[in-house]
């Protein structure tokens, strides 16, 4: 890997940085009294391409504060997939480059502008919906881009509430009616969505079926699941069976199931659910395509549906997406959200991307504290 370097902004002198930091260069010719943010330092990247060869760590200069801003210290903020993605220049919503990295995290507000009201220094706030540029130790936005939450909040949760955790909720929520005593079934149970819609679906008393991929360590997996409140959790090879329904016992048949892997790792998926059941599919890692059966559609009446949170987030959804997100930390204040991380020094920022891009083997989600 090519190493993360830091740099002066000065070394990047051209109009291509203007947009990162667009109030910098007025700065000069304006009074001394105008409040600043203190001086930043910010992961970039220049171009798209392989994460670990195209950012780097530089030195931003302070802007600006203007009287509807806010100049947050970021505290944590993770290294998510669509981060990489984003970086790579294969994820379809991403920001103009040259850009800073990042899409979620929690900060301390640090200070404000004249005319902003509800918040203060001292604040815990998240941006949200979420917005780029999270990698960096400072960050100067507009009001209305920051939600207040309570301080009490397990920082590393705050940081990573948005992108996994909101997703399993609204998909649990915004699909079929689910009350208690009914099923869900999903593929992906070990990621960190799953593992938020096993403990979500079991705080409001739903049963879950998981389907893990056959490999080393399933049995760990399986127990680490039931840990967490799986009800069943099976691996694919295990339901090459004609009937796997026989399988659930006295679990009743899902209504609702959720797919981010394809392939037939989504039959097995359809192959649970009810008649007039819906598949939310909302990723695709094995980047097989998802095959369905002609008597799926007629005689069972299943219905196939996507879910893309960004895409849900960028409606006006604001202060629904805010509710949530309060709830969601409600809950891992209460024990009753958890899932592995690991915390970073910022200034080890190429070692945690190493074992985000999954050179190291499997690794539990990069979190990077400021």
């Amino acid at each position: 890997m090519a190493s993360v370097r830091s740099v002066a902004l000065k070394a990047l002198s051209g109009p291509s940085w203007s947009h990162l930091v667009p109030r910098a260069q007025t700065l000069r010719v304006r009074a001394f009294s105008a409040t600043m943010s203190p001086p930043s330092k910010a992961v970039v990247y220049e171009n798209h391409g392989p994460p670990d060869t195209v950012t780097r760590v530089i030195e931003l200069p302070p802007v600006e504060v203007k009287e509807n801003d806010v100049c947050v210290k970021m505290l944590a903020a993770p290294i998510n997939p669509s981060d990489i993605n984003r970086i790579e220049g294969v994820y379809p919503v991403r920001p103009q480059v040259p850009a800073v990295g990042g899409y979620e995290g929690v900060g301390e507000v640090h200070s404000v502008g004249s005319a902003v009201k509800g918040l203060s220094p001292g604040d815990w706030v998240i941006p949200s919906p979420p917005s780029s540029g999270t990698w960096q130790t400072y960050i100067v936005k507009d009001q209305s881009i920051w939600h207040k939450i309570n301080k009490d909040s397990p920082m590393e949760y705050a940081a990573t509430i948005t992108v996994n955790p909101l997703t399993a909720l609204k998909m649990l929520e915004g699909f079929n009616t689910l009350n208690s005593g009914d099923a869900i079934v999903q593929n992906g149970a070990t990621s960190i969505v799953g593992q938020c819609i096993i403990q979500l679906a079991q705080y409001r008393g739903v049963h879950s079926i998981n389907i893990i991929r056959d490999r080393a360590g399933s049995d760990e997996a399986k127990e680490k699941l039931k840990n967490l409140g799986a009800d069943e959790v099976f691996t694919e090879s295990q339901l090459e069976v004609k009937n796997v329904k026989a399988l659930l016992g006295s679990l009743p048949e899902p209504a609702l199931g959720f797919n981010c892997v394809g392939g037939n790792a989504a039959s097995l998926v359809l192959k649970f659910l009810r008649q007039g059941g819906t598949m939310v599919t909302y990723g695709g890692m094995s980047k097989k395509p998802i095959t369905v059966s002609t008597s799926s559609f007629i005689f069972k009446d299943l219905s196939l549906r996507g879910f893309w949170l960004q895409k849900w987030m960028s409606t006006d959804k604001a202060q629904e997406c805010r509710s949530m997100i309060d709830y969601l930390l409600d809950r891992a204040r209460e024990g009753k959200l958890k899932y592995e991380m690991e915390l970073v020094p910022f200034n080890n920022f190429h070692s945690a991307l190493d074992k985000a891009l999954g050179k190291l083997g499997s690794q539990p989600k990069q979190v990077l504290t400021f």
